[in-house]
């Protein structure tokens, strides 16, 4: 008979747990995130074994997440300037395993550099795309666009565009739901594994979507988006550390 799951762990702007071990190291920059609420239901299907949908008053929550990734690195080495510095935009779910982790699930992540995009989906299994990507400022407006690549469906398109506010002093409740996400949760060979990631507390910032014209959460699977998101938020960027990936024990692996 298999033990209870662990109850989920708190919501917490600031890491939930140490990262002693660093895998990969990168920052996210120019941080605009978008979410719609969605039945958890009508995600469920589509997470790994051993998570379910995370949710807040009842709700769970789509993310079209778009920004630019900066000089990855592994280890603790310098990060890549050019091979580890291209755009990228994630459709992006919320879960919780039977150890009570809070985590996210990529269903689509486009970036602009096919190296990548090519080791990412072979190395860890995760739903990379090769895409046709750019992101523009002019002021306080900011807008990303993209056009797939590789794989398909061949042609699949999102532009944005936000004008970022003032800086959130007192992130609501769902706000820290939203972005407080200390892990990832992902299937490997068929094996669900967890992998931690810590960075400092997100500067956030109020934003104004003025344009959205997306079709890559269709093509990742989930439901059409119904109506303008209930969270539209901007970062200016964080530096950002993965740890070790946990095994489906929950233990680090060796």
């Amino acid at each position: 008979m298999s033990p209870a799951p662990a109850p989920a762990e708190p919501i917490t702007p600031d890491p939930v747990r140490e990262v002693p071990e660093t895998l990969l190291t990168q920052s996210w920059l120019d941080v605009s995130f978008l979410h719609w609420g969605a039945d958890p239901a009508d995600v469920a299907p589509l997470l790994p074994a051993g998570t379910v949908p995370d949710v807040h008053d009842g709700l769970t929550y789509i993310g079209l997440v778009a920004f630019r990734m900066y000089r990855v690195g592994w280890f603790r080495l310098p990060g890549i300037p050019y091979l580890g510095t291209f755009p990228e935009t994630n459709v992006r779910l919320y879960s919780v395993d039977r150890h009570g982790r809070r985590g996210v699930v990529f269903r689509s992540l486009e970036a602009s550099r096919l190296l990548p995009v090519a080791i990412a989906r072979s190395a860890f299994r995760l739903p990379y795309m090769w895409a046709r990507m750019a992101i523009n400022r002019n002021e306080d407006t900011i807008s990303y666009t993209s056009r797939r690549r590789w794989p398909g469906p061949y042609g699949v398109r999102c532009r944005i565009a936000v004008r970022v506010g003032e800086r959130v002093e007192e992130p609501t409740a769902l706000e820290h739901f939203l972005t407080a996400r200390w892990g990832m949760h992902n299937a490997f060979f068929s094996r669900p594994v967890y992998l931690p990631n810590a960075h400092p507390r997100w500067p956030l910032h109020r934003a104004e979507l003025l344009h959205c014209e997306e079709e890559l959460v269709n093509a990742a699977g989930l439901p059409s988006l119904a109506g303008p998101p209930v969270s539209v938020l901007y970062a200016p960027g964080v530096p950002v550390r993965f740890g070790l990936p946990a095994c489906p024990g929950g233990l680090p692996t060796p």
